[in-house]
């Protein structure tokens, strides 16, 4: 169980979050300043730079833990596991962990998605981080079987299934309207593209 000290730095986390977020809402992303985030989570401009160094990373806060996260996942294949097998236990958990990750709402979800699809700047950060993470678990998913996947086959896997479900997801986004539905919208996708990739299998 985390400490009092602990638990108070992540509502502080939380609450610049939640601050950046509805100053983006509300002015623009780039209207709005540190120092405004700051000053609307009741902290200092110094406090907010002891948990992000950037604008940018307030809206990309959880990915790093969710990669890691990934990445454990698949080191820890089960016996018999398939490599799509596996996959889709990544998928199933990834819905989960982004469901409890910090209270999660629809309405930031689909906030993030525009000012991600509408920034310069956010998107050439959102295309690092997706390039990398998917070299990364194509890394992983390929050291899970390495007598089963060659890089080819292993980089082709994750790229089809996480190309799959963002697009699917971003494409589809105006007709969801929960967080349930985009999970439904994500579990279809990831299983269209699973169907395809059985004969790594």
């Amino acid at each position: 169980m985390a400490g009092l000290r602990e638990r108070k730095k992540e509502r502080t986390r939380r609450a610049l979050i939640d601050a950046a977020l509805r100053l983006f809402e509300e002015k623009g992303y780039d209207e709005t300043t540190l120092a405004e985030i700051a000053a609307e989570a009741e902290v200092s401009t110094r406090t907010f730079f002891s948990y992000f160094a950037s604008k940018e990373d307030v809206i990309f806060h959880d990915g790093q833990d969710r990669l890691e996260r990934a990445l454990a996942l698949l080191a820890n294949r089960g016996p018999g596991e398939s490599p799509t097998g596996l996959l889709l236990r990544y998928v199933n958990d990834s819905f989960i962990w982004a469901t409890e990750y910090e209270d999660l709402t629809f309405e930031d979800a689909r906030l993030r998605v525009r000012l991600v699809m509408t920034q310069p700047a956010l998107q050439a950060r959102a295309l690092f981080l997706l390039f990398d993470s998917q070299l990364k678990l194509a890394k992983a998913l390929q050291e899970a079987f390495p007598d089963r996947l060659d890089a080819v086959q292993a980089s082709a896997a994750v790229g089809a299934l996480i190309g799959a479900v963002k697009l699917a997801v971003m494409a589809n986004l105006d007709n969801d309207r929960s967080l349930e539905d985009i999970w439904d919208t994500a579990r279809r996708a990831a299983e269209i593209a699973l169907s395809g990739l059985r004969s790594i299998d």
